[in-house]
């Protein structure tokens, strides 16, 4: 594999590529090995692993591409620069981390920060990346290049002036764009559009930018009311920016996962486009995060390449295409590397690839988009004017199920996901729109019939300690649980609590989860067996609340017109005496009927049986849970009284270590 500023590449002055005008464009790109070094510090498995920098560069170079480009060598960023927007305790920090003199302290140091790792090699990478950053930034701005990708690690875009968090250690286009703007004036770069696509809000730049009218920051985000890392208001289309910079930050919350190509597009036509035209940068940088892509772990979205692609060539539009791409997020390696593609063939103006089948922006799409024109329009114009019936109207319904929450994530099939996309009707089959085209209140009579109905939720996971539970019912956040959640409608704590035990196999399975972060969360094997027993603690709550627990497990707003599991649904568990395979692509989307308490159903909620033959062959890892997220279990276990503290970690250790 060639290194960056090897022979694999065009140096500056050399062209190539497809004709831009009269010329061709020069596409740069920057990749060093060295921000491999930055890794876990025994080794462990982690989402944002030296792997994702690698596999980008392998395949722009087997498709040939990084040969038509600016090859460039990475540069370390200078501490002037990084204290444009970092306090200069902080850039210490980081400097020093990676010494020999603070070996001893380097685990407690990450240890105290919010999902931050840190190892020998991890000073040089952030310094690296950040630098590197600078370098292309500034190539393109002196029209040197005419646009760029640094292939960089570890990302930046959650990284504050004075905290490391979320893997980022220095804000890298934050500093760039202050570089270009603070330090090179004689560029001529005066007004800069920052667009962050990463599936996670990025906290860190919109801070460092809050007051400051000369950079447009826009991000597209899952944001859950607040719910989805990195959490709080921060990410809400409320936060437009303070004093002179107010009207330049633009927010665009989804408030679910799954949101795909129609949903991203949608938000560039009719919120990103039409303020890039008004506020007609000099410069565009891109803080291109992958993790909103299919399959991606930790994101739950759904976008192409082609999307990406399509995205971002309606920003080549502006700008003269001067762009900088960054990479941010993204773990699904294979994703990541066929995105990176798609978007530098972008830059090199090649043909466009291939789209999926046409499908509809989901209702909940349309709703924040409504919500922020309506928020931003007294400062950009053109999003003064109401959106047209007929276009709202082209939507898909939201799905019964989506993907994420705090344990689960997506196992769905990519192709087949856009298949059923692209065949979902586009008929609202509830609210209408009211004419402030404000849409109306989900319809909530279900709620009332199923209050009605009193059910045991048996949980053998986290829920197993009575608080973690009681976040599924009245909202909130226990120790360990990076996600808040939203709550039932109604909030009205159990009314019974009970231990059983039950002959089905306990196993921790996946890679990560949004709720725990890296590591296994708990499954049980659908089928009985006289073999295995699991110890399960049952609520006793209402058919209405069950329908809100199944749906915040698995990312369902719990708002929805109609329930995910009706009392049709409970009448066919019960009679059919165990399982009910729902047609849900999602981790805990199967719900099994344990049998009867007091002549009142035992409902649990777990993976398909299908599921199971996957952690079986492999195809889904088998992994042993976080150290917060187990012991979330022993609490429960202990403080149920059903087991001692050594008896629970036993209990445990032995559903880890058996083989499924």
């Amino acid at each position: 594999m060639a290194m960056a500023g090897e022979s694999s590449g065009k140096k500056i002055g050399d062209c190539d590529g497809k004709v831009a005008g009269n010329r061709q464009r020069k596409v740069g790109l920057i990749y060093d090995e060295t921000m491999c070094k930055h890794d876990t510090p025994d080794g462990e498995d982690h989402p944002e692993c030296p792997d994702r920098i690698r596999v980008i560069w392998e395949k722009l170079q087997l498709a040939g591409v990084s040969q038509r480009c600016v090859v460039l060598g990475s540069s370390k960023a200078e501490d002037k620069h990084l204290q444009l927007v970092h306090r200069k305790d902080h850039v210490n920090l980081v400097k020093s981390i990676s010494t020999k003199q603070k070996d001893y302290r380097r685990n407690r140091i990450a240890s105290q920060l919010n999902s931050i790792y840190l190892n020998g090699g991890s000073s040089e990478a952030a310094y690296l990346a950040a630098g590197s950053v600078v370098k292309l930034a500034e190539k393109v701005a002196e029209g040197e290049l005419d646009c760029g990708f640094a292939i960089v690690r570890p990302p930046g875009h959650h990284a504050e002036a004075d905290e490391a968090m979320g893997f980022c250690l220095f804000n890298n286009v934050a500093v760039a764009a202050s570089f270009l703007l603070n330090e090179r004036p004689d560029l001529g770069v005066k007004k800069i559009l920052i667009v962050d696509w990463d599936v996670h809000h990025g906290n860190g730049t919109q801070k460092m930018f809050w007051k400051d009218p000369r950079v447009l920051f826009f991000s597209v985000h899952r944001h859950e009311y607040g719910g989805f890392y990195p959490a709080g208001d921060d990410g809400d289309y409320n936060m437009v920016g303070e004093g002179p910079g107010e009207g330049f930050n633009i927010n665009v919350p989804w408030d679910q996962g799954r949101c795909g190509d129609a949903d991203y597009l949608a938000a560039w036509d009719h919120i990103l486009i039409p303020v890039a035209r008004e506020f007609n940068p000099d410069v565009i940088f891109l803080s291109a995060g992958f993790d909103a892509a299919i399959n991606d772990p930790l994101g739950g979205c759904c976008v192409t390449p082609y999307g990406y692609s399509v995205m971002l060539k309606k920003l080549m539009e502006f700008a003269q295409g001067k762009i900088v791409l960054a990479l941010e997020g993204g773990y699904n390696l294979d994703s990541i590397a066929k995105s990176s593609l798609a978007c530098v063939q972008v830059l090199l103006e090649d043909k466009q690839i291939q789209g999926p089948p046409e499908a509809y922006p989901f209702e909940s799409t349309w709703r924040a988009i409504q919500a922020v024109r309506k928020r931003l329009c007294t400062y950009w114009p053109s999003l003064a004017d109401e959106l047209s019936w007929k276009l709202i109207n082209q939507k898909t319904p939201t799905p019964i199920i989506l993907i994420s929450s705090s344990d689960s994530e997506t196992e769905d099939d990519a192709q087949g996901l856009l298949d059923q996309m692209s065949k979902l009707s586009i008929e609202n089959p509830q609210g209408t729109l009211l004419e402030n085209h404000q849409v109306e209140p989900a319809s909530t009579s279900w709620r009332a019939d199923l209050a009605k109905v009193d059910v045991w939720y048996a949980s053998f996971g986290s829920n197993m300690w009575k608080p973690r539970f009681l976040c599924y019912i009245q909202g909130g956040q226990v120790d360990g649980l990076k996600k808040v959640c939203v709550g039932s409608m109604d909030k009205s704590p159990p009314k019974e609590t009970v231990w059983e035990t039950f002959p089905h196999r306990l196993f921790f399975g996946r890679e990560s989860s949004v709720g725990w972060g890296v590591g296994g969360v708990a499954f049980t094997n659908p089928l009985a067996n006289l073999i295995d027993q699991t110890h399960m603690c049952l609520y006793r709550i209402t058919l209405e609340q069950f329908n809100d627990v199944l749906s915040q497990e698995n990312g369902l707003n719990v708002d929805s017109d109609s329930p995910v599991f009706d009392l049709a649904a409970l009448q066919l568990v019960d009679n059919k005496g165990s399982i009910l395979e729902a047609p849900l692509n999602s981790w805990y989307g199967n719900v099994v009927c344990l049998g009867k308490e007091r002549d009142i159903p035992i409902l649990t909620m777990t993976c398909t049986l299908s599921a199971v033959e996957k952690f079986k062959s492999g195809e889904i890892p088998i992994r042993p849970p976080a150290k917060a997220y187990a012991n979330t279990l022993i609490r429960g276990l202990v403080e149920g009284g059903r087991l001692s503290k050594e008896e629970a970690e036993a209990y445990i250790d032995k559903a880890v270590s058996k083989p499924l």
